[in-house]
């Protein structure tokens, strides 16, 4: 049996932590002595270090969060098996996620490597974003965000041509791998140095950036999440 700030300290979160996770249904409910203190045992202790090894990773693109949330509100009702398989379930999808990341980062790869784009044909926004099959909204925000600079017809109508098309694939496969619009500014803004590296560009804000979030270091975030659900396993194992 355990009194709060014991249990908390061996999980390593403040106690109030501990009393959220019960209020919230990641771990059972606690019983009570007499003076009204509470007193834990070897399943609630599970159920912390089950919910900790998941949270350490705070991403938040995708179902990814919402994937982890759902195994600790299973395993908080003591559904064990469940949970267990909830979370190979999350592994598989994390593996996926990591495998889009690397996949778009080749896409990257292989447009630095293309030999130059003779603009032989020209498209409107409407037609380019039927084209990637992307929404014209779309192209719209990734020219608001900077992502790309399309030239203007004398009329003031943008008009993209072969060169733009890329990019815009580029840009597409990489927020379809959940990049932020951050990283991939970042990436596109540094890609033409001499010998860029992909992934460390994409997973490192600047300190000039204003705004960093969690997409911003994707494919290190994505490492991590792979190895609390493999941690996670080797629990329910045990």
């Amino acid at each position: 049996m355990y009194k709060t700030k014991e249990i908390a300290q061996i999980v390593g979160v403040h106690p109030n932590t501990v009393r959220i996770y019960e209020e919230w249904g990641f771990i059972s409910p606690v019983p009570r002595k007499n003076n009204w203190y509470r007193v834990y045992s070897d399943i609630h202790l599970f159920q912390l270090k089950v919910a900790r090894t998941l949270f350490q990773c705070e991403i938040v693109q995708g179902n990814i969060r919402k994937m982890a949330r759902d195994i600790v509100y299973t395993c908080g009702k003591e559904q064990f098996g469940k949970a267990e398989e909830l979370t190979q379930d999350y592994l598989s999808h994390l593996k996926k996620e990591y495998e889009y990341a690397l996949v778009a980062v080749k896409v990257v790869e292989n447009w630095l490597h293309k030999n130059p784009i003779n603009d032989v044909r020209q498209y409107t926004r409407k037609e380019v974003a039927r084209l990637l099959d992307i929404t014209p909204e779309a192209v719209r925000n990734w020219e608001r965000n900077g992502l790309i600079d399309v030239p203007r017809l004398e009329n003031g109508f943008r008009i993209y041509g072969e060169k733009e098309v890329e990019q815009l694939r580029v840009i597409r496969s990489l927020r379809s791998a959940h990049y932020s619009i951050n990283s991939i500014h970042r990436l596109l803004s540094q890609i033409h140095r001499p010998s860029p590296n992909i992934i460390e560009i994409l997973n490192s804000p600047t300190e000039n950036e204003d705004i960093v979030t969690v997409t911003d270091r994707l494919v290190k975030s994505l490492e991590e999440a792979i190895e609390g659900a493999n941690e996670t396993l080797a629990l329910f194992k045990k």
